[in-house]
Parts: structure tokens; sequence; C-alpha cells
């Protein structure tokens, strides 16, 4: 029978390293923090419990796990890993028959796929512990397996000689312990070392003493072990992290052509047969429609694409939606709270706000159109204006279905023109304009003949002087 398992995440390092304000488990890695890609991968695995130690930003961090359905416990003195479990060993004293699988919030790549065979083979071997390590080149930063014939020791970088230094065999931090063993080997755990730190890798020796079977599973990819502690630690993450998310995208049927240079969150998806170009931007829990083309410098955040939408180079899109069959930029900007509807077009320096853009309505070039609404099959000519701010409120413009905006237009809101109706290009409306109506509001034009030579005083060219 198996034994029943719950989670330790340790999450209260000072990180010191990542010379951050903000508590480096919470930075973000393509759109979920470092404590939440854990948390996630543990949480897949469905776990009794899961528990983690906080310290640092207690507040944010207790936020963060609970949107993971985690229970915190707070270590407001620091010192070291043996320290933070023992911090939680009153909570973890009821679960003595329970398997307890340790691991940092620092270790974002970690994969399900690898704690679950982490803990199969603990389990398999009946071990009081099983260490997870990893083949590391090189293996700085981490500490050493060193295995002898009276057992397995984990030796700490800081603490090791040179040939213990030599090791590549690592080990991660992350381990799965009987409850039982556990809470007996937190209590000998002494801080005699170089940091004065109490280690939780000071179990393994402790363990193999009192002659506890302990083992060691190697994980199967070293780039699962890719500790954060620094800015670099973090780029080397990303990296692999945009990868796995690409791949993900090509086996579904995506095509994303320079994926090196392209930079997808964890939290979008799109759809088959969709192209994505170098230097595309997609972020937050974004939805891109099946057949959509995106192309080169589109950067789309927290967005919904419909089927077969076109965006074209450089665009910038914000908490906006686009239906089906839209084609927007290049150069434009949709900011949030905008919708354009089935069919429309937008083309390029044409910014939106809180706009819903009727179905097959076009505004293509050099206008902007804030908190409006734009019935269907509407034409907004270049360079229309809605003059939405009156210095104290954002005022609507609505226009209804088949208008004809010219070009050079401002609609100083609110204000409506009604369905079918024309605005002659040049014109200021600030007022409502009839269905089928031809509104002109623009001052009449005035030639005076000879005004340029009398302004520079020149006189007037004789008759026959070829001037």
């Amino acid at each position: 029978m198996k034994r029943p398992w719950l989670a330790l995440v340790l999450a209260a390092g000072e990180g010191t390293r990542f010379r951050s304000g903000k508590t480096k488990v919470l930075h973000s890695l393509l759109g979920r923090s470092m404590l939440g890609l854990v948390l996630g991968t543990v949480r897949s695995l469905k776990p009794g419990r899961i528990l983690v130690v906080v310290g640092r930003q207690r507040e944010e961090v207790e936020a963060e796990a609970g949107r993971y359905g985690a229970e915190c416990i707070h270590q407001s003195e620091r010192r070291g890993t043996g320290h933070a479990v023992r911090t939680a060993r009153k909570t973890l004293a009821p679960f003595a028959d329970h398997d307890i699988l340790v691991l940092p919030a620092d270790l974002p790549l970690l994969q399900a796929g690898t704690l679950r065979a982490l803990l199969a083979a603990h389990r398999r071997s009946g071990n009081a512990a099983t260490f997870l390590s990893a083949e590391a080149d090189p293996p700085d930063g981490f500490g050493r397996i060193v295995r002898s014939a009276s057992g397995i020791r984990i030796v700490e970088e800081r603490d090791a000689d040179a040939k213990t230094k030599a090791i590549r065999e690592v080990n991660t931090g992350v381990c799965v312990f009987q409850g039982e063993a556990l809470l007996q080997a937190l209590s000998c755990l002494r801080g005699r070392n170089s940091a004065g730190e109490l280690y939780l890798t000071d179990t393994a020796a402790i363990l193999s003493a009192r002659g506890s079977r302990l083992s060691v599973f190697r994980a199967p990819r070293s780039e699962d072990i890719i500790q954060v502690n620094t800015r670099m630690d973090m780029s080397r993450a990303l990296d692999v992290l945009r990868a796995r998310k690409i791949a993900e995208l090509g086996a579904s049927g995506v095509t994303v052509i320079g994926p090196t240079s392209t930079w997808i969150d964890l939290d979008a998806a799109v759809g088959p047969d969709t192209i994505i170009y170098p230097g595309v931007v997609i972020e937050g829990p974004t939805e891109i429609g099946p057949g959509c083309r995106i192309e080169p410098g589109a950067h789309i955040v927290r967005s919904r694409l419909g089927a077969g939408a076109i965006v074209r180079t450089a665009t910038v899109i914000e908490g906006a939606v686009l239906e089906d069959g839209v084609s927007v930029g290049p150069f434009a900007r949709l900011r949030p709270k905008t919708i354009l509807r089935t069919g429309a077009h937008v083309g390029n320096f044409v910014e939106m706000k809180n706009t819903d853009f009727g179905p097959g309505s076009k505004a293509g070039h050099l206008s902007y159109l804030g908190d409006s609404e734009i019935g269907e099959a509407v034409n907004i000519g270049a360079g229309t204006i809605t003059c939405n701010y009156d210095g104290v409120r954002k005022n609507r413009t609505v226009i209804e279905t088949g208008a004809f905006i010219g070009s050079g237009t401002e609609l100083v809101a609110p204000v409506k023109i009604g369905r079918g109706a024309y605005v002659a290009a040049g014109s200021t409306i600030t007022k409502d304009v009839s269905p089928e109506s031809l509104a002109v509001a623009r001052g009449r034009q005035v030639e005076k003949e000879g005004w340029v030579r009398r302004k520079r005083g020149k006189p007037k060219p004789s008759a026959g002087s070829g001037a």
C-alpha cells in the first residue's frame, strides 16, 4: 500500500545574489512566478497537502502560495535549509506516517515526471530518504554527492576540499523522506560548518550513521535543476522554458519562425495553423485562434484573437478582442477594452481605446478612436480623431452602421453620427448628424490674390517682363 505524502516547499531564502527589492521567488518567468512554477508542478501530482516555508516579504509570498492551495509556515529567523524544515516540525509531526517531499522554490524547471519518478523510486526501495541528484558541468554552486563504503554524504561547496569539488554529481536540494525518519534527523542537526547554518543535507550522514537505508535518484535531464540564484541563472531558465513552450506549440500545429527571438508566455494558447514570425512577444493569458498570422515585432498582451486574424508588423495589442477574419496594422495600437468585430480592418498608425469597432468596418490609417461605438461597414477616413476627453470626463462617440467619415475629421464627443450619414473631409463635428445626411463643418475657403507679394513688399511684375 502506498504511503500518503505531502510536499514542503522552501521559499524563505533572502536571495541576496539576485539583488532585488522583490523577493526572488516572486520574480516572473514567462508569466508565472518562480514559486508558482514549482507549486504548479507539485500540485499536478496531487499531494495530500502543500506546505510553504516563507520569510522575506511574507504577505506577498503567502498570497502567491494561496493561489495554489498551499498553507504557509513563517520562518522568522533564517539559518539554513535544515532550520527552515525544523521550523515546520510542529506542523509535520502528525504526518510521521507520510512521505514528505522537500524542495526549494528556486528550481522553476522541475518537471512533474521527474518528481513522480523520484517518489516511485523512494517507495520501491523502502528508503528512509531519497535525494535527487543531477550531473552538472560545471557543478559550481551545488553540494556534491559523496559515496563511500560507510554510506552517502552531501558536502556543501563552501565546505568541500578540492577532491570533493571535482565531483560532478550534485545535490539538487530535492529529497523525499519517510516522515518519522525526517523528524528524528531534524533533532540531530548541528551547525558545524563554515556558515554556522543547519543544513538539511546533513540528514544524509545522520541517517546513514543510524543504518537507515538511503539512495540517490539521478534526474534524467540536467536542465531540470537550473537553480536560480542570479539574474544570469534566470536568463538560462527562461531560455529552457521558452524552448519548451515553443516545442509544445509546434507539436499542436503552430509554426514559430525564429524561436530564439520569440517570447510566448506559458499561459498563452495558440490554435493550429497559426504562423508566428520572429520578434513576436505574446504575454499573459492570451488566446490566439487557428489560422492566424502574427508578423514580426508584434506585441500582444492579455488579448483574444479569433480564427484567421492577421496582426501585421510592429502592432501593439493589449487587453483587446479581435474576432474572426480581422486584420490590424502595421504600426497600430489597440488599447484595453477595444473590440474589432468580424472582418474589420485597422491599418497603419491607428490607435483605439475602449472602442467597439463594427463588422466589416475600416480605419485605414492615421486615426484615433477612443471611447467609441462604431457600427457595421463604417469607413473612417485618414486623420479622423474622436475628441473624447473634455478635461474632466471621457465622452462617447457613436457612429452608426454604414456611415462615412471623411479624412481629417474631428468628432467632438459626446456626439452621434446617424446610420448611413456622410461627414465631409476636414469637418469638426460638435452636434449629432441625422441618418443619411451630409454634414459639413468647416470654414469657407477664402483666396486673397497678391497677398504674398504685398506681405513681402515686392512690386507686381510688369507685362512682358518674363517674370
